[in-house]
């Protein structure tokens, strides 16, 4: 039997073989090489700023082809919509939202009559799509499995070492260089402002949230020590292998609802000075990162020092909201890594304890303002449940024995009459 050899075939392998090298040697050289070491060659934002200059092109753009507007019948049900709006709006839904932009990022095509305006403005939509699903997207997938790859591997072979510095050492680098991959894989541009007030040891460092990315965003600057649910699947083998190499804080699904052993494990923790600081998000939802909402006051319950922390992201490079009723975490995800970059800035404000005579709550919500006031957040007192949870049976109870009264009351009048 005679092989035959397509000379083509080879040539396709050849250059396929050497794309995947110098694919890898220019991620390994100019992401994951200053990733571990903690370095930046100031790519990502002169990469930022480019953005910016396309966006001002794109303004110009829309400036130059606008037309006077022509008067249609159907542009009164916007005043309709907008009267309707402001009479359902409250101050709570339009915190889970995604943020409105002053102008279009060129990420969503919202507005179906956008190519209408001008065809350069398309095309420049169209050369976007092209970068951030044929060059970015794959470049962060890649990035992202890498990071979270080396995670699983080299938290698992430091949990073999004995406790001891060594082993925390080695902990504190492995965490630091895999969540710095993470970060690049979302292009995110984080400036970190007042880094002399981080959490230290045997503290709690509580942030307002926006996005499960929160997490990296923090984690990337300094190590903590998590608090969760255990899950399965691929959360769960992630859980299992950081536990290994330091301390975290991981619950049954069965004890989340035990308020008492959540604090004792939370004490425990912190009393040990040892330990990393523990990094909680008082919110216990996401918001649109317009505002900060109630804190829970569980954590604030524990004599321990609270280094509190505030993020703002700016939205017109990506939207870091997390609308978890609207998009699934895969979802999500993907809407993040298509996304032109995520920019924030975080500030470390000073740390705060307990005073004399203030309670739980009142001490929730003097943090929750200074992170409002620092990150130009609205400070609201609403609990965020009241969007995601059911109203409560005992609310329901409290208005069917006010309408019962109604009731009686009216019938009583009318046997009187």
């Amino acid at each position: 039997m005679e092989l035959f050899f397509n000379p083509f075939d080879n040539l396709v392998c050849i250059l396929l073989g050497i794309s995947f090298t110098v694919w890898f040697t220019s991620l390994l050289v100019f992401i994951i090489v200053p990733a571990i070491f903690g370095v930046s060659f100031g790519i990502r934002r002169l990469y930022m700023k480019s953005l910016l200059k396309i966006f001002e092109v794109r303004t110009w753009v829309v400036q130059r082809t606008h037309r006077p507007p022509e008067f249609e019948m159907s542009d009164i049900f916007y005043f309709a919509r907008r009267g309707v709006e402001s009479i359902m709006d409250d101050e709570v839904t339009k915190r889970f939202s995604a943020e409105e932009l002053e102008s279009w990022n060129l990420l969503t095509r919202s507005n179906h009559n956008f190519h209408y305006i001008s065809l350069r403005l398309t095309v420049l939509w169209g050369l976007g799509l092209l970068i951030r699903y044929g060059i970015l997207l794959p470049l962060r997938v890649t990035l992202a499995f890498t990071g979270v790859g080396l995670l699983v591997f080299l938290t698992s072979i430091v949990g073999l070492f004995p406790n001891g510095r060594m082993k925390n050492f080695m902990s504190e680098k492995v965490h630091l260089m895999c969540y710095r991959i993470c970060v690049r894989a979302l292009t995110a541009i984080i400036t970190y402002h007042d880094s002399e007030n981080k959490p230290k040891n045997g503290g709690i460092c509580v942030a307002n949230h926006t996005s499960p990315i929160d997490v990296i965003i923090l984690a990337s600057d300094g190590c903590y020590a998590m608090v969760g649910q255990i899950h399965g699947g691929l959360m769960g083998v992630i859980q299992r292998s950081m536990v290994k190499a330091c301390p975290h804080i991981w619950f049954e699904r069965s004890e989340v609802k035990d308020r008492h052993l959540v604090a004792k494990r939370l004490s425990d923790h912190v009393e040990d000075k040892s330990k990393l600081p523990i990094l909680i998000f008082p919110e216990g939802t996401c918001i649109n990162n317009t505002s900060v909402m109630m804190f829970k006051k569980g954590s604030f319950e524990i004599r321990a020092t609270v280094y509190p922390v505030a993020i703002k992201y700016d939205p017109r490079f990506g939207d870091a909201f997390w609308n978890s009723s609207k998009f699934g975490m895969v979802n999500y995800l993907l809407r993040m890594m298509s996304s032109w970059a995520i920019v924030c800035s975080v500030w470390y404000l000073p740390p705060m304890s307990r005073e004399e005579g203030e309670d739980a709550v009142q001490f929730a919500n003097r943090v929750k303002a200074a992170i409002a006031r620092q990150g130009g957040l609205v400070d609201l007192l609403w609990d965020g449940g009241l969007k995601r949870g059911k109203v409560k049976d005992t609310f329901k109870e409290e208005q069917q024995k006010l309408y019962s009264k109604m009731l009686v009351g009216t019938q009583e009048d009318r046997s009187r009459s």
